[in-house]
């Protein structure tokens, strides 16, 4: 989540979900609560920039996104946004790189 007036990005949460219908109805309930007006989403890349499954999945889900609840969607390239997170998965560290995706739109714009 973050502030377009102060540029600011911070963790929120993280979305368990078994299934798509799930996830998106997640997605909606955040959406209907927090009311942004748009979305940020990671697009990982290799180190040198090259894309790989994962790139395309993540434009997949932004495109979803779009559609679905049809506000804009940014892809921002996440190759070293794990790099200033100690290398340990989970729901902490997963919101924290989220914010640190989202707060590099920030500072791109």
């Amino acid at each position: 989540m973050g502030n377009t007036l102060t540029g600011q990005a911070q963790p929120l949460t993280v979305i368990k979900a078994v299934d798509n219908a799930t996830r998106f109805q997640v997605i909606e309930d955040l959406i209907d609560q927090w009311k942004p007006a748009r979305l940020v989403v990671g697009e990982p890349r290799h180190p040198d920039g090259a894309e790989h499954d994962m790139t395309l999945r993540s434009r997949r889900f932004a495109n979803q996104l779009h559609g679905r609840f049809k506000l804009p969607v940014e892809l921002v390239d996440e190759r070293y946004s794990s790099a200033v997170i100690p290398q340990k998965r989970g729901e902490i560290i997963d919101a924290k790189a989220a914010a640190i995706i989202l707060q590099q739109y920030f500072d791109a714009h």
